[in-house]
């Protein structure tokens, strides 16, 4: 194959419509901007949000709540789904991603205490609850803070 054989997708390619070329092209004189008006102008139109003059919408609603934006969003595992993993395994965020437990893992892993552990386990996330320590701790596993 040379490089003057080579030729696009079939369909991939579609010509562009050139507007104002006659009348008879169908989309010719006003080449479908009607007649007159702002629209119809070279920069003519309105920013987005402009309702001509009318108080728009986005300053109509009222604003709720609060966004920390220096807080954190932490995946969240609790202990007792940690009995997945066989005695003895490193569990991070690699292998609770793998098991399905985390599904992003936004800004770490965050361990709480929820339930019962039964396997020794050494668990490396972002942060833990103060009963998720103890309960890893009291089977025998235990806490890495990454």
């Amino acid at each position: 194959m040379k490089l003057h054989e080579l030729s696009p997708a079939e369909g991939s390619n579609k010509k562009s419509f050139r507007k104002g070329r006659g009348t008879g092209s169908g989309n010719g004189k006003t080449a479908g901007k009607g007649h007159k008006g702002q629209n119809a102008r070279s920069g003519g139109g309105v920013r987005p949000g402009f309702e001509g003059g009318q108080l728009p919408l986005y300053r109509r609603l009222p604003k709720r709540g609060f966004h920390n934006r220096f807080g954190k969003e932490y995946a969240i595992v609790n202990v007792e789904s940690l009995n997945q993993f066989e005695d003895g395994a490193v569990v991070d965020t690699a292998a609770l991603m793998a098991q399905g437990l985390v599904r992003a893992e936004h800004d770490g892993v965050k361990v709480l205490g929820r339930g019962e552990i039964t396997k020794k386990l050494t668990v490396k996330a972002a942060v833990f609850s103060e009963t998720a320590q103890e309960k890893i701790a009291a089977a025998g596993g235990k806490t890495e803070v990454v």
